[in-house]
């Protein structure tokens, strides 16, 4: 890269790294890494970020993520964790009818017992 486009890209450094060109461009290169490594990490985070939400939903109804994931591989119901988050947060009802469907299909996730006073009313 020549000159102008490392300071361009070095614009909003601290101290010499904007104004200097050898550290300019150790700064520019090191920060193109970041980015670079840093756009796959967030692909990660947001996966994860997904799962959580839907782990929680499904905590509230009694059946754990793994449970609710396979419940709807088997019923061959084909809708992202994006999805699944999205409606777990703003379609209480609508997921709930996911849980219902995936409970029913494995046996593994089981209606919980009402003893005493429950969350799940």
């Amino acid at each position: 890269m020549n000159k102008d486009k490392i300071f361009k890209l070095a614009k909003g450094f601290r101290g010499r790294a904007k104004n200097c060109i050898r550290i300019a461009r150790e700064r520019v290169e090191k920060a193109l890494q970041y980015s670079y490594r840093d756009r796959r990490n967030k692909k990660r985070d947001m996966r994860s970020l997904w799962i959580e939400r839907i782990n929680a939903g499904t905590r509230l109804h009694g059946v754990n993520y793994g449970n609710f994931m396979h419940g709807l591989m088997k019923e061959n119901i084909q809708l992202n964790r994006k999805v699944l988050s999205e409606l777990s947060m703003h379609e209480p009802h609508s997921f709930k009818a996911l849980v219902d469907i995936s409970r029913n299909s494995f046996p593994g996730n089981k209606v919980p017992k009402k003893e005493g006073l429950s969350l799940l009313v």
